[in-house]
């Protein structure tokens, strides 16, 4: 079995070795993503194709008929043209869940960031505001200990930067999958309650001391925090628009790690620039890369923004890669696959 490989690994590509011939190139050396072209005089003699972001068009996948598994090392296989690959009864896998750590974590310290600014704090520093010219230490009265307060004035970093804890906070996670159930986890660790909003989740299924299902109006109205985790489609493209943020808390927060279409970029801009947002904090766009006169750039200093890096860890990649290794396993074997694309 002939296996081209191009996908973003971990290093250790043994378990693919051991399953056949295997081809790396593109992507998986560092090389930029591969030309429909390229792709085909790779992949037009092989039985197995695993990608990151290669885009396997239905044209690639004509030109390789010997094509028996496609993967996507990716929680969703856009780059796929899955129709035409299941037309041809070619089995597609992909690696749900494989960065849902990563974007919980980032996912929580952004709601920190916001709480506390962090980003602002640290940026004011390093333009050298709130700091001396010289390493002096200040005087210490007779009687007194050294204190270490910076300043004590309206304009200190104390009074400028001064924040909310989490603690005794609600948050509102909209969609209760592998990522939302991980931000849940965390934030109940944080003393937070959490409200949810999926459709795909029974009551039954989250209710529980400080964690409860609601509407998405009473979420919206309830929440001091607002987290999205959810995909986009028909059902979901929209979805947070100017009546569910004017309906929020004065100074409510609201954190997008998951879809820009989810939400009304001209409805949230407006609740920035007017209330009752008090920040916002955003790992994706609609349209990437985020151009420098976005006012998310340009204008508001309570919103952090993070170019799509939500998945961005080692971690990850680890994982995706045993995931498709031990699938292909289960390909060969004659196994019921847990990771195939219906």
């Amino acid at each position: 079995m002939k296996i081209v490989f191009t996908a973003e690994h971990a290093g250790d590509l043994s378990a693919f070795q051991q399953l056949g011939e295997l081809r790396v190139e593109g992507w998986a050396l560092g090389k930029p993503k591969l030309s429909a072209g390229q792709l085909i005089e790779l992949a037009h003699d092989a039985e197995v194709l695993v990608t990151s972001y290669d885009e396997v068009t239905e044209a690639v996948i004509a030109a390789c008929p010997r094509l028996q598994v496609i993967a996507c090392t990716r929680a969703n296989p856009v780059n796929i043209d899955t129709k035409a690959a299941q037309a041809r009864g070619i089995r597609v896998l992909y690696t749900p869940g494989r960065n849902a750590d990563a974007a919980a974590e980032l996912t929580l310290g952004l709601m920190l960031s916001l709480a506390r600014h962090i980003p602002q704090s640290h940026a004011a520093l390093k333009r050298g505001e709130f700091t001396h010219a010289e390493n002096a230490a200040q005087a210490t009265q007779s009687g007194l200990r050294r204190d270490v307060v910076w300043d004590v004035s309206p304009q200190s970093p104390y009074e400028v930067f001064k924040g909310s804890e989490l603690r005794n906070k609600t948050l509102g996670l909209i969609g209760y999958g592998n990522i939302g159930r991980r931000v849940a986890r965390i934030a109940r660790a944080f003393g937070m309650a959490v409200l949810v909003v999926d459709p795909f989740v029974s009551a039954e299924d989250i209710n529980e001391p400080g964690l409860q299902k609601t509407t998405l109006e009473g979420l919206f109205r309830e929440a001091d925090i607002v987290s999205l985790h959810l995909s986009s489609g028909p059902h979901s493209d929209g979805l947070v628009n100017a009546p569910l943020l004017n309906s929020m808390k004065p100074g409510a927060l609201l954190i997008n790690t998951s879809r820009a279409a989810v939400v009304d970029e001209d409805a949230l801009i407006h609740a920035l620039r007017h209330g009752p947002l008090g920040g916002a904090a955003l790992d994706v766009y609609h349209r990437e890369p985020l151009w420098r006169d976005h006012p998310f750039v340009t204008e508001f200093d309570n919103v952090i923004i993070t170019p799509h890096i939500a998945g961005a860890t080692r971690e990850s990649i680890a994982k995706h890669t045993a995931m498709i290794a031990a699938d292909l396993q289960r390909y060969v074997a004659g196994e019921p696959l847990l990771y195939q694309w219906r």
